[in-house]
């Protein structure tokens, strides 16, 4: 009986004997032979190497495929891990996985490694793939792997197969004289890595992340398909160290953090402006899109967040506290529940429906030390927080609506470049598989109705329904996922809002959980990373400074800064005694959009010279002709 390949295209090849998936590209040419990295049998990644004994249908991955990064820093790993076995044999080799942008290998070795021993490593990987070592993947008895890696030293990887099911197939792979023990799949050779990785830095990590357990090395490092994108991937790295957030909120003076408020921010005038500004902005938004604001306490009661199911899920990181009755008390990590009893208040018919609540107080959450950074990760924060309670009926044209006025304020902030993804039902959730089906359903006929284009991202949704995530790309090609639309059955139910429908009957209203922004401090903070500090000149702290050049000059300057207070718009004086270029550049440094320079012949004209930032050359203009075109820069998109 012949074995039926069934190739991508339809096309089937026939063949009288087992064959390996090697034989078979090469059977189809020589060149798609040296471009396999790994083949998909029946949807699964395997190894080229695996022998086909019944029909079946397969594919090849090749290095063009954005499929094959992972599968090139899992061998990434595996050749650095090789290398330090080598250069370093008393060492022990733990866990290595491919992560974002990269990989890792956690080491232990009583010696910490050195800067100069993180570059002997990559030079060690680089002759490794030179030398062209095939990689073999071979099945062992479970006795004699675990035998073998006690007999090598290596009692983490003795450990790891102990604890494996019983049933499970140990599968090890060797590449010279280096053997591990992992799933795979992996390249046919160390040569099909090339050489577009590099190491990037060393951190501590835990045995099985227990701190309880033995403290390994972490070595972090970087591979793509080729080196030009290695290039592109280091200088995107090199921007965003100059564009952090953090430094330049230091030098623009916006704000600072400091050990007595871990997470949480002291905002300085400068800081605060900007951020009022962002508020205001989807305030306005928000107001014109028919969302009435509201605002419901920071601390309740442990019962209602029973109720929600807040505390079953999210209890070790929300700040609890007893009060002096022995009532156990949250300060609110989310605004939901509390929306839901505004809701209730009086009795709702559907011809109320929607109903859009939105709400931006702070918000609190006890998130893990190790996590924090900067605004991007804190433990208070405002959101551009908002639910709708509206009929099954309506919840395509509110999807629409709401998406809509994201893509609006998505490109105010130049941001046009989004993609969506669509998450599914996690496993730890509330509510029956029925009301699942019921809400997923929902929101990808949504989807369709609206023609959008998702990436399915099945088990991240909330715990209480299935949710829809925006994700923008900043200007050095980063992706930031800030915007989300959530579909929810659940929450309804447990706290039990209702509303009257058109039969008269009582009816659970459907309640979407929407942001657009997200936390307004991190939007702040990627807007402060994506435009390198240039904010726009509306949300712009300090939008213009009067600088003088000389003493002559005060006078005129003083009036010029009464005039635009006069007109709402805030501005600085600089009536330093220093030099003008000195004034410049400092103010450059701080990102102000605009110095007005004023003279002895500015003050005789009546005039101000204007710098706009990155700017060398000043246009000079009558006052109040630089006045109204400060006044339209500084106006708020609607």
């Amino acid at each position: 009986m012949s074995i039926e390949i069934t190739l991508p295209d339809g096309s089937v090849r026939r063949y009288d004997n087992p064959i390996t998936g090697l034989d078979v590209a090469g059977d189809i040419g020589p060149g798609l032979a040296k471009a396999s990295l790994a083949m998909y049998l029946n949807d699964q990644l395997v190894d080229l190497s695996t022998t086909l004994t019944e029909s079946s249908r397969i594919a090849f991955l090749t290095r063009d495929k954005d499929a094959a990064l992972e599968l090139l820093r899992h061998d990434a790993a595996h050749v650095m891990a090789q290398a330090v076995k080598e250069l370093y044999p008393e060492t022990q080799v733990t866990i290595g996985p491919a992560i974002e942008n990269g990989f890792y290998y956690d080491f232990h070795r009583e010696e910490s490694f050195t800067p100069e021993d993180l570059h002997k490593i990559e030079s060690r990987m680089a002759e490794l793939v030179e030398q062209n070592i095939p990689i073999q993947r071979e099945v062992w008895h479970r006795d004699e792997a675990i035998a073998f890696f006690e007999k090598e030293g290596e009692t983490f990887k003795a450990e790891l197969i102990r604890d494996l099911p019983q049933d499970e197939v140990i599968s090890l792979y060797r590449q010279g004289d280096f053997i591990d023990l992992c799933l795979g799949p992996h390249l046919p050779s160390t040569g099909k890595l090339g050489k577009a990785f590099k190491i990037m830095k060393l951190a501590g990590a835990y045995w099985r992340g227990d701190a309880t357990n033995p403290q390994l090395q972490r070595i972090y490092g970087t591979c793509w398909r080729d080196p030009k994108e290695l290039k592109k991937y280091l200088h995107m790295l090199e921007e965003a160290e100059k564009r952090d957030h953090r430094k330049l909120g230091k030098e623009m003076g916006l704000f600072h953090q400091q050990e007595e408020a871990v997470g949480s921010m002291f905002w300085h005038p400068k800081g605060w402006r900007a951020r009022r500004a962002l508020e205001n902005y989807i305030r306005g938004k928000m107001e014109r899109n028919g969302y009435q604001e509201i605002a419901t306490p920071q601390i309740m009661d442990r019962k209602l967040w029973e109720q929600s199911g807040h505390w079953d899920k999210y209890g070790e990181d929300m700040f609890t506290f007893c009060t002096h009755d022995h009532k156990d008390m949250a300060i609110k990590p989310m605004n939901c529940p509390g929306h839901v009893q505004i809701f209730k208040q009086g009795l709702k018919s559907y011809r109320d429906l929607p109903i859009r609540f939105g709400e931006f107080t702070t918000l609190f959450r006890n998130e893990a030390h190790g996590a924090l950074h900067g605004l991007m990760r804190a433990r208070s924060f405002s959101q551009d927080d908002a639910h709708i309670f509206c009929t099954e009926e309506q919840i395509n044209p509110e999807t629409a609506a709401f998406i809509t006025m994201l893509r609006e304020v998505y490109k105010d902030f130049g941001f046009d470049d989004i993609r969506i993804k669509f998450s599914t039902r996690p496993e730890n959730r509330a509510g029956s598989d029925e009301t699942w089906d019921k809400a997923e359903s929902a929101l990808q006929s949504a989807v369709d109705s609206l023609g959008l284009e998702c990436e399915l991202n099945p088990g991240e949704g909330a715990f209480y329904g299935p949710k829809l995530e925006f994700v923008l790309k900043d200007a050095i090609g980063r992706d930031w996922q800030c915007g989300t639309l959530q579909v929810d059955f659940v929450l309804p139910e447990r706290l039990d809002a209702e509303y009257v429908g058109e039969d008269g009957a009582r009816h659970r209203p459907v309640m979407l959980h929407r942001a657009v922004l997200g936390s307004l401090e991190r939007f702040l903070g990627i807007v402060i990373e994506s435009s390198a500090g240039h904010l726009p000149m509306w949300m712009a702290p300090v939008p213009v400074v009067i600088a003088t050049i000389t003493d002559d000059a005060r006078d005129w300057a003083l009036s010029v800064a009464d005039k635009l207070k006069t007109a709402g718009v805030y501005c600085e004086l600089d009536l330093r005694n220093e030099k003008i270029g000195y004034k410049v550049r400092e103010h450059s440094k701080a990102k102000v959009p605009q110095i007005w320079v004023v003279g002895k012949n500015e003050a005789e004209a009546h005039q101000v010279a204007v710098r706009q930032l990155g700017s060398k050359n000043n246009d000079v203009l009558d006052l109040d002709d630089a006045l109204q075109k400060l006044i339209d820069a500084t106006l708020p998109p609607v």
